[in-house]
């Protein structure tokens, strides 16, 4: 007998063998090749047809768990002419796997090829193309306040993937001769981004955080991470005389593929079919099916005169930049538009919108401005009912002149008309929160910043809600990121979270740095001397601070500075503070409105009087209609106490 190394020689030798005299080694091939093939084909045809990602695992798991039930298989029976037969009853010559072994062979190795094309085109091949078909139809539907929950801010989550069909539009540059067509190139991003937004299944970056790239020349890959979006526009405006040269380029975000890129040329009084043109071209290259009447049109014709709607994008950028020293030259520009076209029912909303927060930015009286707001808005609805701008823009006039019923009914309509308006949601946000509706005016916020994550003031008014509920870290990132959006207040909520902190200097320090927008003929002088007087000053800082503000409501100003209630609020003397609020108009009421429901206005709301200003503010007749503020309990209609 031989040795026990070569019996065991021999025993392995014959089952080899025997493995290839069965083809188990063929059938082992082929199912490899033929598994891999299915779920190739599970992974890219699957999510087209909106089969869950968990249906794929399933055909993965069960390619894995069939493989040895295939090899025992092939070991005890045999593929024939006849069907399929044991493998002791065939004569293998007969086997279809012996009589056709090189066609086999050749089919064997065709699938193996065509597995290893199939993955080398998911490693290799431009990934928008591959995830096309992967996100196909999978967009996230238009944010609205009923399905985002407080209180994490939808659309901060920059780490989650972005869709294949997602965009943002970058501001387009200005390469006109002078080099002083900029509100012009903005201008043409701007209404191509509104287009896009109406696309239905198509994610499009909001205005605001699209914009804050302007200028900054940053890698592609790290704007396609902070908007969530996988593409990219950018262009150039070249604008001389009447003539204009518009050249666009669609470019993935995570590696800078150029998808196309192509120039438009034409006269002013073409510019909206040069915007159908770029806006359908990048639909047809993001594969979005067009719906509707967005079928034959994407970008509506606003108006027929040049002149009149260069005269709109000059007037929006200043209203865009909230810049009030300039408030009116674009409202000469505006009322010049609608005198070139009375029905440029555009240039109705954006005027209207410009009167509505005038007051805010401006000395304008508020009530001529809410007058003023009302005849725009009245012409720009009759133009077009179904436009969200005029009723936003009434909303906002009507909130600020103490009518929030009407405010709301305004407001709400807004959102109806365009649920993805991120003014409207913010405007109609930062009423409710004001109101006292914190958790319904939050998830308003919420609903602006899933659709335009870096929008300062609804970043402002979210970090503010969070400084509200104690998550200091979260409301320290929203003010800083607001900060950063270019609005100055967020100083001021930096300071509160500082101070939340203890942060003592460093409160102060970020209190004096910001410039309040509402202290209108209130001298800013006393800014460090309010912060150590608010944040834990001696008696001796208080009394400062309060003599300040005797000199100033001495000189009886017409309309009196919004941060002077919110500023004898901070100072401890809250029966002064509602007093003051009432005993004349203020140019913005949100200063004292926010901090009212903070614990720095607890004081204030625990005062017999409180629910007396509630009625006079026009509160009571609101909490009455739609329900009892979160801080407040209903003792008989228009009669509220609150905690």
């Amino acid at each position: 007998m031989g040795s026990k190394g070569e019996r065991l020689t021999v025993v392995r030798t014959s089952f080899v063998g025997e493995l290839r005299r069965r083809n188990v080694h063929r059938a082992a091939v082929f199912y490899a090749g033929a598994a891999w093939l299915l779920v190739q084909i599970a992974t890219q045809v699957f999510p087209f047809f909106e089969i869950p990602n968990s249906t794929v695992r399933v055909v993965v798991i069960g390619a894995i768990v069939g493989f040895p039930f295939a090899m025992l298989f092939s070991w005890f029976y045999e593929w024939t002419p006849d069907g399929i037969k044991r493998e002791s009853e065939v004569d293998h010559r007969e086997a279809i796997a012996v009589q056709t072994g090189k066609k086999l062979d050749k089919a064997i190795i065709a699938v193996l090829v065509l597995a290893v094309v199939l993955l080398l085109t998911d490693k290799l091949a431009p990934r928008s193309l591959v995830r096309d078909a992967r996100t196909a139809g999978s967009s996230p539907p238009a944010a609205t306040p009923a399905s985002i929950a407080a209180p994490h801010a939808a659309g901060l989550d920059r780490e989650a993937a972005a869709p294949a069909k997602s965009i943002a539009v970058l501001p387009f540059s200005d390469l006109s001769p002078t080099h002083d067509q900029e509100y012009f190139s903005d201008g043409m991003a701007e209404e191509l981004l509104n287009a896009l937004a109406k696309v239905k299944d198509l994610k499009v970056a909001g205005r605001t955080s699209s914009f804050s790239f302007k200028g900054r020349n940053e890698d592609l890959r790290v704007v396609g991470k902070a908007l969530a979006v996988a593409n990219i526009l950018e262009g150039s405006v070249r604008k001389q005389g009447e003539k204009v040269r518009i050249t666009a380029q669609l470019i993935q975000a995570d590696n800078g593929y150029h998808l196309w890129s192509e120039s438009y040329d034409g006269d002013l009084k073409d510019v909206f079919e040069l915007q159908e043109r770029i806006a359908r071209a990048i639909t047809e290259a993001l594969k979005v099916v067009l719906v509707g009447p967005q079928q034959q049109r994407l970008v509506p014709v606003a108006t027929d005169n040049a002149e009149a709607y260069g005269l709109f994008l000059k007037a929006t950028t200043i209203f865009n930049q909230r810049d009030g020293s300039r408030f009116p030259e674009a409202i000469a520009a505006l009322e010049r538009a609608i005198q070139l076209d009375p029905k440029f029912v555009r240039a109705h909303a954006r005027l209207a919108s410009l009167y509505s927060i005038a007051s805010n930015w401006t000395d304008m009286d508020p009530d001529a401005t809410l007058e003023a707001t009302r005849r725009a808005a009245q012409d720009a609805i009759a133009l077009d009912p179904t436009l969200a701008e005029p009723h936003a823009a009434l909303g906002e006039a009507y909130d600020g002149r103490r009518r929030p019923l009407d405010a709301r009914t305004e407001l709400g309509t807004a959102v109806a008309l365009d649920p993805r308006d991120v003014t409207s949601l913010a405007w109609l946000g930062a009423m409710l929160y004001a109101d006292g509706y914190l958790a319904e005016g939050t998830r308003y916020f919420d609903a602006a910043l899933a659709i335009d994550p870096l929008l300062p003031i609804a970043l402002y008014w979210r970090g503010f809600a969070y400084l509200t509920a104690g998550d200091l870290a979260s409301a320290r990132r929203l003010m800083q990121q607001c900060r950063d959006g270019g609005l100055t207040i967020g100083d001021t909520g930096l300071a509160f979270v500082a101070e939340a902190e203890g942060r003592k200097d460093e409160a102060i320090a970020a209190y004096a740095r910001s410039p309040h927008s509402s202290w209108f003929g209130f001298s800013a002088r006393g800014d460090v001397k309010f912060a150590k007087a608010a944040f834990g000053g001696s008696d001796a800082d208080r009394a400062a601070a309060s003599a300040m503000i005797d000199s100033y409501l001495a000189t009886k100003p017409r309309i009196i500075s919004g941060s002077v209630p919110q500023l004898l609020l901070l100072l401890r003397e809250p029966e002064r503070a509602l007093a003051v609020a009432l005993q004349g108009q203020t140019n913005n009421d949100s200063p004292l409105f926010f901090w009212l429901w903070t614990k720095w206005g607890r004081d204030a709301r625990h005062l017999p009087q409180f629910s007396d200003f509630a009625r006079q503010v026009g509160w009571a007749d609101l909490w009455d209609q739609y329900g009892t503020p979160d801080l407040c309990q209903r003792r008989a209609p228009r009669d509220y106490v609150c905690e």
